[in-house]
């Protein structure tokens, strides 16, 4: 079991390089790279207060951070809004691909052959409709907390 738990790990260093010695210098690298941009946030900070005064360097810093924060919240929400209608999009391509399937076709060309295309269509049809009506019905047994509007999600989007 040793050899293999070896082996695994070194599949994983291979493929990823890392190692115990990687994760040190990089915990060292972040915590330096921190303090460095504190140094200099407190030099630019410094600066301002000589040029300006301590209250107008405090309030340009604090306008300078709330403009970072508000715009990477921006950018999360639309980031967030567009990974949900690629994932939407997706899903409803993936949910009509699944009739045009090679293999789902040539087994139904097979059935017609052996039952006879007279008896086969009225069943490919019952099983349609059977398959239909219970992915309406699965889509609606999902609890729905609110409106889509007030949960903050879109409609559904239909794949073209």
């Amino acid at each position: 079991m040793g050899n293999l738990r070896k082996y695994l790990a070194l599949q994983a260093q291979a493929k990823t390089g890392l190692s115990s010695g990687l994760f040190a210098c990089g915990l060292v690298a972040l915590v330096c790279g921190i303090l460095t941009a504190g140094f200099i946030l407190l030099i630019a900070f410094i600066w301002l207060a000589e040029r300006y005064g301590p209250l107008i360097a405090a309030a340009i810093f604090a306008g300078i951070f709330l403009l970072v924060t508000i715009v990477a919240i921006v950018c999360s929400l639309q980031s967030r809004r567009r990974t949900v209608e690629r994932a939407e999009v997706a899903l409803a391509a993936r949910k009509q691909a699944v009739w045009l399937d090679p293999k789902l076709v040539a087994g139904a060309v097979q059935a017609g052959r052996v039952v006879g295309w007279r008896r086969f269509v009225p069943l490919l049809a019952l099983g349609v409709l059977a398959a239909t009506v219970g992915m309406e019905w699965s889509s609606r047994s999902k609890p729905q907390s609110g409106s889509d509007e007030q949960d903050g999600r879109r409609p559904f989007a239909r794949a073209a």
